[in-house]
Order: C-alpha cells, then sequence, then structure tokens
C-alpha cells in the first residue's frame, strides 16, 4: 500500500519505497486497462504519463492532453500522484505533477506554473552533482539509473552502486529506475530509497497478470 502523502518532505523517508509506475506506448484501450488493473491494487505510489509514439504524431498533443485526461482520472479514483514527462504546460493544464529530463525544461519554470502540492522529479542519470542541483533548485525527487539494463532503454548506461551511494546521502528523495524487477530489488534493500520505478515489469504483462506482480511488488518492497 502506499505509504506517504504527495506533500511529504523529502527529509522524511517512507519506511517502505514507493511503487513508480510508467506508462508504455500500448494503444490506448489497452494502456487504460493495464492501468486500472494495477491501480485497483493499491500498491502504485506515483504514475508518470509516458506517452512518445502518441507524440511524435500529427496530431500527439492533442491525443495525448485526451488521454492524460482520462488517465489523471483514473489516477485520482485511486488516489494515487500523477507526474507528466517533460511537458510543465501540460502538468499545469491537468493540475498534476512533472517529471524534467536534463534537456526538458527546468525546475524553476515548473514551480512558477504548479501548485505547491504537484511533484517534481529530475532526471539525474548517475551522476550526485546533478543530484545536489536538483536539490538546490527545489525538485522533489531526483531520478537515478540505468540500475539494470531493461527492455525500455536496452542502451541506457547502468551506474555503479557506488553513484547510487552518493546519491542517496544527498537531502533529497531518490527514484531508482532501469530494469528493476520484484526478484532484483532486494539487491537495493539497503538503501534509503523513496520511489522505484517500473515500466516492463509491469505494463509488458497481459492485463490478467498485472495484479498479481503488484502484489509481488508489494511483497519484494514490505522485506
Amino acid at each position: 500500500m502506499k505509504t506517504s502523502s504527495t506533500n511529504r518532505s523529502p527529509k522524511s523517508k517512507p519506511l517502505t519505497p514507493m511503487l513508480y509506475l510508467l506508462t508504455n506506448d500500448d494503444e490506448f484501450e489497452l494502456l487504460y486497462r493495464k492501468l486500472e488493473a494495477a491501480l485497483v491494487t493499491g500498491v502504485i505510489g506515483l504514475l508518470q504519463i509516458r506517452r512518445k509514439q502518441v507524440l511524435a504524431q500529427d496530431d500527439g498533443q492533442q491525443q495525448l492532453y485526451a488521454e492524460a485526461q482520462q488517465i489523471v482520472t483514473l489516477a485520482h479514483k485511486y488516489d494515487t500522484a500523477v507526474v507528466i514527462n517533460d511537458d510543465i504546460d501540460l502538468a499545469a493544464r491537468l493540475g498534476v505533477g512533472v517529471h524534467l529530463g536534463q534537456q526538458d525544461g527546468n525546475i524553476s519554470a515548473a514551480k512558477q506554473q504548479l501548485a505547491a502540492k504537484q511533484i517534481i522529479g529530475r532526471t539525474c542519470h548517475g551522476d550526485f552533482e546533478l543530484v545536489k542541483e536538483a536539490l538546490n533548485d527545489g525538485a522533489d525527487y531526483a531520478a537515478m539509473g540505468a540500475v539494470f539494463a531493461s527492455t525500455t532503454k536496452p542502451n541506457a548506461d547502468t551506474i555503479t552502486r557506488q553513484q547510487l551511494i552518493d546519491g542517496c546521502q544527498q537531502e533529497i528523495d531518490i527514484c531508482v529506475i532501469g530494469g528493476l524487477t520484484a526478484e532484483n530489488i532486494d539487491q537495493l534493500a539497503d538503501l534509503p530509497l523513496t520511489y522505484i520505478a517500473v515500466v516492463g515489469d509491469i505494463m509488458d504483462l497481459p492485463v490478467d497478470k498485472i495484479a498479481v506482480r503488484c502484489q509481488q511488488w508489494q511483497q519484494a518492497l514490505a522485506k
């Protein structure tokens, strides 16, 4: 179950990390069914809307807005916080948070456009200097990875354990991403992590397998 609110101070680490689910590029009807199957379990603490293939279409912005409205409504039904990938303006229109890559907008602009309760995350790869910068700029969490190779980004550089330790020593919530599964997450059990970001380990499954996988994640994180 979720262990903290969207307004939690970065210094108050949850006893159990939260599962942070990212959308994939499934056809929308299928995606929606998968998201509902995951959210109804109560295990998902944060949801990121990331639809790269939709945005690549001619009417991508309009289509993404229509999809995101439905996803945000669904997430609110299950009391799950939402962030939009890279798009501060869309996040502001929808009243949700935003996750920013290093080249996708600055945190100060996000803070000006979003309400104080909306989560702002920043990609920091394996660089603890970027983690410190995210902290100083006022981000709510710093995302580090890839921890392992993944099907989503098979060519992404993986980070060392020491890089992750250095990031965790900063006074900001840490999110880890990249190849994480319910079977390998125990390798990070001694680190003070806030968010465990997952795409393929849940979203690649058929709808009828997702609830069981979320429960397996809940058991893994509880350990």
